[in-house]
């Protein structure tokens, strides 16, 4: 591929994603550390959404065109839909454009080649964080891929506000555009005036994120789950003393390696809250500290709580890791009233240990921030009940009293970031709900959460063989 006027080369790592029934999907990583490029073309592929503005536009011409390109070489030629997860690939459409043209033996764009890569590209926008959709100057634009007629010519669909704007500029060339929750479909319709944007709402893979004891649980009695999601919903009929058998042994694997990382001495006997995701501000991960003198008498109730947190913050993002910071210095403060741990190197196995272990899972965002919102559907597969923020898919999944409880009055979530408001609520409903409930019965399970509800109603829903079917009917068809 070109930039700059000059050559850049690019290897492509192939990995094989081998499904439960043998079938094969490659996956491809773009590369540009090579010995045959610049020592500056060489970094473009060393770190995520790294460097600046111009880095960040030569970033996404290597994975929109460069990207394009590499599937022409490795022979998929018979592409066709091509979906963009974000704004990030929309420089693929350029790529289309060009080869729609050379097809016909033309120099120049016309009207049919824009209607063919329109009819070949599908859009899903995700944030409704300003700093997750990129914006380059003309002056970037031309810098890195040259001068092009198109640009100029067809300024209305390349540029928003005189930007080449990338989240605007996939659906100008999208047949389809969806958010990833209802709730998200609202938002971007509202960011994104103008545009046709429907909603389909994301899922978790079953096979992926159930525990082991669940699995096992399962397969014994579910035999179908891990091709078909759907018959979860028959886990109703699993006895519930053989689900909370499951919770248990998931919550003392969890217990085991929180206590051998941080010695911290928690008990199986003592509910056990978890809050593991990406440490972002808008994810309020502090919001359960927002009162320690509350919250230390809530936990007094029910001889303690046990908090479990986890998560890495961007290494740009100050605000994220100012967040962790309260949240271990809330850890020292409370430690003589509360357990507290912070768990350091968070990745999808700890996530999976975290998320099938806990007993209730919190979940504290800033409305209408969520796109969607996964961990809270890892939870539910595994029978734990969320306390969340209506916010993403919690607005869809939350059944109050069977799959989880809302955080907001009434059942509404208050303002936009009105952290006190938000705080008194999760109190409220931690302290008048929760704690009492499962302080009914310390010895079983049984009767403390309603375990099969999430697992039947959520977990047979909220997962990829739904949401792919959705794609396949709604766009890809």
């Amino acid at each position: 591929m070109v930039l700059e006027g000059r050559t850049i080369q690019l290897r492509c790592w192939k990995y094989e994603v081998t499904g439960f029934g043998g079938y094969r999907i490659p996956v491809y990583f773009l590369d540009t550390d090579l010995p045959e490029n610049t020592e500056w073309d060489r970094t473009l592929t060393h770190h995520l959404y790294g460097g600046d503005q111009y880095y960040r536009l030569c970033q996404a011409t290597v994975l929109g065109i460069g990207g394009t390109k590499m599937l022409r070489a490795l022979g998929h030629e018979d592409i066709e839909r091509f979906h963009m997860n974000e704004g990030h690939a929309s420089l693929l459409t350029l790529e289309l454009l060009e080869e729609e043209a050379k097809k016909a033996g033309r120099n120049s764009i016309n009207r049919d080649d824009v209607e063919a890569v329109r009819d070949k590209c599908i859009f899903t926008t995700h944030t409704p964080v300003p700093a997750g959709h990129d914006r380059f100057t003309n002056e970037l634009v031309e810098r890195a891929l040259g001068k092009r007629e198109v640009f100029t010519e067809r300024m209305d669909i390349f540029c928003y506000d005189r930007l080449l704007n990338m989240t605007h500029l996939a659906p100008n060339w999208s047949h389809y555009v969806n958010g990833v929750a209802k709730k998200n479909g609202e938002v971007a319709r509202e960011m994104f005036s103008g545009y046709s944007i429907d909603a389909i709402t994301n899922g978790i893979h079953a096979g992926t994120w159930a525990t082991n004891p669940f699995s096992k649980l399962f397969d014994r009695t579910i035999p179908s789950w891990r091709t078909d999601n759907s018959s979860i919903r028959n886990a109703l009929d699993i006895p519930r003393e053989e689900v909370c058998g499951a919770h248990v042994e998931a919550k003392k694997q969890l217990l085991h390696y929180v206590n051998r990382e941080t010695n911290v001495g928690m008990d199986i006997h003592v509910m056990a809250i978890g809050f593991a995701r990406r440490a972002a501000a808008y994810k309020r991960g502090d919001l359960l500290f927002h009162d320690l003198k509350r919250l230390k008498t809530i936990s007094s109730k029910v001889d303690q709580i046990q908090l479990i947190y986890a998560g890495k913050a961007h290494p740009q993002d100050q605000a994220g890791k100012e967040m962790i910071q309260k949240i271990v210095q809330a850890q020292d403060i409370l430690k003589k009233d509360i357990k507290i741990a912070y768990l350091e190197n968070y990745d999808l196995a700890l996530g999976k240990l975290i998320t099938g272990g806990v007993d209730l899972w919190l979940n504290t965002p800033e409305p209408p921030m969520e796109a969607s919102g996964i961990s809270g559907m890892k939870a539910a597969l595994n029978g734990v009940p969320s306390l969340s923020i209506l916010d993403g898919w919690w607005i869809e999944g939350c059944l109050e009293g069977f799959t989880g409880w809302a955080i907001g009055e009434n059942g509404r979530t208050s303002q936009k970031n009105d952290r006190s408001r938000d705080a008194i609520s999760l109190y409220d409903k931690l302290e008048g709900v929760i704690v009492p409930m499962y302080d009914k019965d310390r010895d079983s399970f049984i009767d403390v959460m309603p375990t099969q509800s999430p697992l039947a109603i959520n977990g047979s829903f909220f997962n990829t063989h739904r949401m792919v079917e959705q794609y396949v009917l709604k766009a890809y068809v």
